[in-house]
């Protein structure tokens, strides 16, 4: 079962075929690419709970540096629906694959721009105005990126597996941050002491590799079917995607932005929050923590495509809402275990949070999200509703836990609050999938010559 309520004429353009080596190929290098992008990203989200505090906002209390660690890196989350509808317009009009390169080369630049960048303690109130001025550059760069990659893949899947193509591209976010908590945790163990002096930068420097290696795959793909097949309709360059987006799809926009708010807070939560969150109780050390958020991330590698290949056989729709009831539910738990003081529950509650919680209602999200579309608006759609959830999401996730966790064991309310979070996307998946159908069912009456009133 497919797009379970979607009839076919809500995508078109999704009979589209391309070879099985052009499909690999696309598949492999939105992978490689979203994993190169995200590790740029959430490289600064990660240390901006553990070393950024210290160094950019010193001579201060600890927990007021934190806060403003925290505010810089929700400036990334405001520019990127900005930099989703920038990007997704000239995805649009001129081609997914260009848009790509560039959003790659600027992560990588402004990676490395950071690893180089001098202190509070050298250039004073400068370094904080500095790094959040190249946090919301980063933050354009990523709203572009996660439709583009997400669209190539699955753009270039077969009909039948389009959750499942289009969820590798979101696989590489975990990926990527497999590789910056990694890199960091080596970094740290081997530096010791010096890892706030100097070695913190080591990881924004190696940006250079990785970006290198990413622009060689993304540059060898060629573009997307369908956007091709829509061209040659003379669908392309015939209108403002932004102004489709305000005119017909409103309402989508809003409900595909409140449904994957909820998963994306987790992922917000556990990448940024929770590490230092476990480091400041004392049950483990930075070092072990960035370990386990790594062997967690590495599960959820695998665990975001296979809730996208059960959305291909059973529906977008049961998935997501089932995730969500999980979700909610299962948070509880996973809180009682980060706040255990033992260091196995602690792993093991990682596990719990990104492989199962996370992944359980966001797997479908890329196929959900691009089936809401038509391919003429749909990078620009995808971007904006994307970038706006995970603006309500990921970028909030750390202020609100600030305000809402005192200390270790106070973990109630934002629990309840998560809880929340997860009955409001829920709903909003539902009406969306039924405004979608209604949508769809009057284009096909256009398209037959019936009236339509």
């Amino acid at each position: 079962m497919i797009n379970d309520d979607l009839p076919t004429a809500a995508a078109p353009a999704a009979t589209v075929t391309t070879t099985p080596r052009e499909r690999r190929r696309a598949q492999s290098s939105s992978f490689i690419g979203s994993a190169v992008e995200y590790y740029d990203f959430l490289l600064y989200a990660a240390a901006a709970g553990l070393v950024f505090p210290d160094l950019f906002f010193s001579g201060m209390d600890h927990g007021t540096g934190v806060l403003l660690s925290y505010l810089t890196l929700f400036t990334g989350y405001v520019s990127r629906p900005i930099g989703g509808l920038l990007f997704g317009h000239f995805g649009d009009k001129i081609g997914r694959k260009r848009m790509l390169v560039i959003t790659l080369l600027v992560m990588g630049i402004v990676s490395m721009v950071i690893g180089l960048m001098p202190t509070a303690a050298s250039i004073g109130i400068a370094a904080p105005i500095l790094l959040g001025m190249l946090r919301l550059v980063q933050g354009l760069a990523v709203g572009g990126e996660w439709a583009g990659a997400m669209l190539m893949s699955g753009e270039h899947s077969t009909k039948e597996s389009k959750g499942f193509g289009a969820s590798l591209a979101m696989a590489g976010a975990p990926f990527g941050a497999v590789m910056a908590t990694l890199v960091l945790g080596v970094t740290s163990a081997l530096s010791g002491p010096a890892f706030t002096e100097w070695a913190w930068r080591i990881p924004f420097l190696l940006s250079a590799v990785v970006v290198a290696v990413g622009l060689y795959l993304r540059t060898r793909v060629s573009e997307s079917p369908e956007f091709e097949a829509a061209r040659k309709r003379g669908e392309v360059h015939t209108g403002l995607p932004l102004a489709v987006l305000f005119t017909q799809y409103r309402s989508t926009v809003i409900l595909g932005s409140l449904a994957v708010m909820a998963p994306l807070f987790i992922q917000g939560l556990l990448a940024v929050f929770m590490v230092p969150y476990v480091v400041d109780s004392g049950a483990v050390s930075r070092e072990a923590a960035l370990y386990m958020l790594t062997l967690s991330n590495f599960v959820h590698i695998f665990t975001i495509p296979a809730f996208a290949a059960l959305s291909d056989r059973l529906g977008r729709k049961p998935v997501m809402v089932a995730g969500a009831a999980f979700s909610a539910v299962a948070v509880w738990p996973m809180f009682m275990l980060f706040d255990s003081g033992n260091a196995t529950l602690i792993a093991l509650a990682f596990f719990v949070g990104n492989p199962l919680i996370q992944a359980s209602m966001f797997g479908p999200v890329g196929a959900y999200l691009s089936e809401l579309f038509e391919p003429t608006a749909r990078y620009s759609g995808v971007s904006l509703t994307y970038q706006l959830g995970s603006l309500l999401g990921a970028g909030l996730a750390p202020l609100v836990a600030q305000r809402l966790v005192s200390g270790p064991g106070d973990t109630a309310s934002l629990a309840w609050y998560i809880g929340a979070a997860y009955v409001i996307s829920a709903v909003a998946v539902v009406l969306s999938r039924s405004a979608a159908v209604r949508r769809a069912g009057r284009r096909a009456d256009v398209a037959e010559g019936v009236p339509v009133a």
